[in-house]
């Protein structure tokens, strides 16, 4: 038998996703940081993304509910709903994800993204739509059509993509 392992043999590490708490927020940072770096999936610099920004986005924006995948007290990755739209679009809502790297292909985004879509149902929303996901993230596009969401609309070439230049960028949606 060889050293090479196979799936059944390779340790997956537990997580749980939980509510997020304010002293999350140091190790949500720092993967938001790590993202914005690689210059692949947010349009964000770190220039505008300051801590305190940060911590609005991710946490303590009103109408934001921000859940994270924790592995042994870890943060490994992280979601926040809220609302699309105010007044007569407060029933569309909104997500954001993040992984952290060392923990990708691991099925968190998987969960976050589950777990996204049933806080929103249970909160009385009737829709999730995505606004921006970059059209080469064909993992990000694939996970979120295999939970259901449809491609609505194409930004041309708006992202500009740390490898690959300006690239698409899709408009994504689904009922709940």
């Amino acid at each position: 038998m060889s050293g090479k392992k196979t799936p059944s043999t390779i340790h997956r590490p537990s997580f749980t996703i939980r509510p997020a708490r304010l002293e999350d927020f140091e190790e949500i940072y720092d993967i938001f940081c790590d993202v914005l770096n690689e210059g692949k999936t947010y349009s964000y610099t770190l220039a505008e993304m300051t801590p305190e920004r940060s911590l609005a986005y991710w946490i303590s924006a009103k109408g934001t509910h921000c859940m994270v995948a924790d592995i042994d007290g870890k943060v490994a990755g992280v979601v926040a709903v809220r609302p699309h739209r105010t007044g007569r679009a407060h029933h569309v809502a909104n997500a954001s994800f993040i992984v952290h790297p060392d923990y990708r292909r691991l099925g968190i985004a998987r969960a976050l993204g589950e777990a996204a879509l049933k806080y929103a149902k249970k909160h009385g929303y009737k829709a999730m739509q995505f606004n921006f996901v970059v059209s080469v993230n064909k993992i990000a596009v694939e996970l979120w059509q295999s939970l259901g969401f449809k491609i609505v609309g194409t930004l041309p070439k708006g992202f500009d993509h740390a490898s690959k230049g300006l690239v698409d960028v899709y408009i994504m949606h689904r009922f709940l």
